[in-house]
This record gives C-alpha cells, structure tokens and sequence, in this order.
C-alpha cells in the first residue's frame, strides 16, 4: 500500500504552537494534504496524552485513528525529547523522536520520564541525562520503539548540530549506535546533502513537516509502500529498504531557517566560503557566526556534492501550495486571499500533494488559474529563486518577478487554461 506519512509535529501543549494543534484539527489538514499517517507528537505531556486516550482508537495494527472516524487519518503515537547534558567536556543539547507501538507502552515511558523531569511543562520535555541513556531507557521499556535523531543538523538542538552536537552517530551513543537506524534530516538539510557522508550510508534518512501550525503538516513528509501498520514502517526504517520507502518529499533546504551563515541582528548572510573569509566572525558586531547547516555538512563530509550511495532513498523537492498561491498573487501567505484559493484547489483536486505532485497541468489547467499553474509548474522544474535561511530567519523562495505577476502567465500557460476563474 502506497501512503505518504508525517512523523513529526507538536500539539497545543508544546511553546509556540497554534491553539488548534489537536488531533481532530489534525485530521481534516491531513485530509487536505493528502496525507495518510500522521504523527500525534507530545505524548509525554500529560493533558496530551489524556486527551489522545479519549479521542483515538486502537485500529489493531499499532495505529490510531478518531474514534468518531475509524477510517479517516491514522496517527503514530510519537513525541520529540531534549537532552541537555555534558559529555566529552563539552555542553550537548540533543533532540530526538521516540515512536510507540501503544498506550500501554506510552504509559510506561511516560512515568518513567516522569521521575526525571517536569513532563507537564512543555511538549517537548527536556532532561539532564544524555540521549544514549535515553535511548536505553526507551528501549528496555519496549523493543517495538524507535529513537531517531531528530532535525538533526540544526545548530542548537541536534546531533550534528555545530554548537552543541556530535560528529558521529557513534560519538553520541557509543556502544547503543546499532540501535539508531534513522535520522530526521530537518528542514535546513535534504538527503543529497547528507549522501556526502559515508557514515550514513546504512541510516535511513527520514523527512517531516516537524509542525506548529495545521496548516504547515506534509511540509516534509515521507512516501511508504508497505502495510500500513506500526510494525512494517518500523521495519522499513530499520532496514531502509528503498522498496518501502519510496521517497521523501522535501522543503526546498535554502528555505529552512539554518540552511547558511550569519546573524539575524546584523543582517548578515554568509555562504561557508564567505565565513572561512572572515574567520566565522560577524563582520558588523565583531561576534562569532551562528554556523549553519550547509557549513556543518561540508565540515563533515568525506565525498564532494553530487554523490549518490548505492542504497540512497529518492528525494522531491516542492514548495508548499500556500506560497505557491500567495507569491502568485504578490500577496503574504497569511492572506485571505491565498487560503480562499487554497481550499477552493484542494476541494476541486483531491488534496494538496495530489496537486503538487500527481495531477497532469491538463488535468490542473481546468480548475487552476493560469499564473498558480505556472507556479506549479516551474517548482516542479526547480525554476527558482531562492534566497537561503540563516540564524533563525527562513529562507525566501521567489517564483515570479514582480514584472512577470503585472504581465501575466505566459502564453503556454494561457492555452493551457483557457477557463477565466478571476
């Protein structure tokens, strides 16, 4: 069975997420994207988890769905977890994703964190001891669980991370390494970027939208082909078999906010080169850069760009429809304007990924306006403009000129669809 999965979000208990981050909310924005399985995200939270206790039904294959909805979106009972810690005389501050085959499982690894740290605070709950013990922990409670790296390039809170990481799955958990068979690439790396390390070759490398908003799910997602069961995607990750992981669908990386160099304060946008030049300190405030992800890898790295590993798992690029929309119409993505279209081409093409990825432009042309299909196509093709993210500011993907909005589509596009909808 062929399903595109999300794994990794937030729920309204989590800083800085939208009020509707709920399962049911969830649901019907998992509908619209075209997405089957969902990650729950933030079971260690106590209201949470109560509330997904209420709302979701064991389906019998280690999934979950709305008990008013048996049939609709399915949910992984997920939640992401920072360590924060010493080890090898440096700070460490490590993310990463646990997945759970059931409550009871759940309600084991949730007492368990308990006795260690303040579980109802956050989300996202932090503790002092490291990621390796974490990952031990999880383990003994239950074989069936997962620990992945979460984004795990990021400059804060990862892995790789250049001010608080490792640089080696091995040098982070030592002897418990075998257990770690994935990691999360984040939004400010793609898998081409990690192929340049050979020590990934045997890791699956995993993409989700890591959401604080409904409406930003499927952003990064995961395309399986296997049953749709707790235990065969588990499966599938753990042997990263190409024939169940089809592909994933990726953010363009220059838009993640970690993707370059700089500081946001002093508005400066360095490539790696361009901080090599200046000795990875901020030209205006004298300080060191905040390094990013691009930086990170080619520090890492032992094979130039453009490697391709024997077992490496296809990658697609896309822009989500909202911006797509919302740069077609020169407007903000939070326009009224952009979600009225939205919905009105999710309602008349099936769901969103079916449009950015499926629908032929003839099967698009007879209920897309000419200059949004345009938009479709040239992301398809990579036509782009991007300016990268850096130091927490995310990147800026720019299809069309402000001379190409004020002329029009071009005339292919016009034949394309002769239908006036504006």
């Amino acid at each position: 069975m062929k399903f595109i999965a999300d794994l990794h979000l937030h729920s309204k208990y989590s800083r800085a997420t939208s009020r509707d981050m709920e399962v049911e909310t969830l649901s019907l924005w998992a509908k619209r994207k075209g997405i089957k399985l969902l990650a729950t995200g933030d079971f260690t939270h106590p209201l949470y988890f109560l509330d997904l206790k209420s709302k979701l039904g064991p389906l019998g294959n280690g999934l979950f769905a709305l008990k008013e909805d048996p049939q609709g979106t399915q949910f992984m009972l997920t939640a992401e977890v920072s360590n924060m810690y010493t080890q090898g005389g440096k700070s460490r501050r490590i993310h990463t994703l646990i997945f759970a085959p059931s409550f009871e499982v759940v309600e084991r690894i949730n007492s368990k964190l308990a006795k260690f740290g303040k579980v109802s605070s956050d989300g996202r709950p932090i503790f002092g001891f490291s990621a390796k013990d974490l990952l031990k922990m999880i383990l003994d409670l239950s074989a069936e669980c997962l620990l992945i790296p979460a984004h795990a390039w990021t400059p804060w809170f990862s892995i790789f991370g250049a001010n608080s990481g490792f640089d080696s799955i091995s040098e982070c958990f030592e002897e418990e390494s075998k257990h770690i068979h994935a990691i999360e690439t984040g939004l400010s790396s793609d898998p081409e970027m990690n192929w340049r390390l050979s020590g990934l070759d045997d890791i699956t490398l995993i993409s989700n939208s890591d959401a604080h908003s409904p409406n930003k799910i499927g952003r990064e997602a995961n395309i399986f082909n296997c049953d749709l069961s707790y235990a065969a995607i588990a499966e599938a990750i753990r042997k990263k078999d190409p024939r169940k992981i089809l592909f994933t669908i990726e953010f363009f990386p220059e838009e993640g906010k970690y993707h370059f160099d700089g500081h946001r304060n002093c508005g400066i946008l360095f490539s790696p080169k361009e901080t090599r030049k200046h000795k990875s300190l901020c030209p205006v405030c004298g300080r060191r850069l905040t390094v990013g992800v691009m930086n990170r890898v080619e520090e890492l790295a032992d094979r130039p760009e453009g490697a391709i590993p024997a077992k490496a798992i296809p990658a697609l690029h896309l822009v989500p429809l909202e911006e797509i929309i919302a740069d077609a119409l020169g407007v903000g993505t939070n326009a009224g304007s952009v979600e009225k279209e939205y919905l009105r081409l999710v309602e008349r093409g099936g769901s969103e990924l079916d449009i950015l990825l499926e629908l032929s432009p003839e099967d698009l042309s007879s209920f897309t306006p000419p200059i949004i299909l345009e938009g479709i196509l040239r992301v398809r093709e990579g036509k782009l403009k991007i300016i990268p993210g850096y130091d927490g500011v995310f990147g800026k993907i720019q299809i069309f000129s402000r001379e190409e909005r004020e002329r029009g589509p071009s005339e292919e596009a016009v034949e394309a669809n002769q239908m006036k909808l504006f």
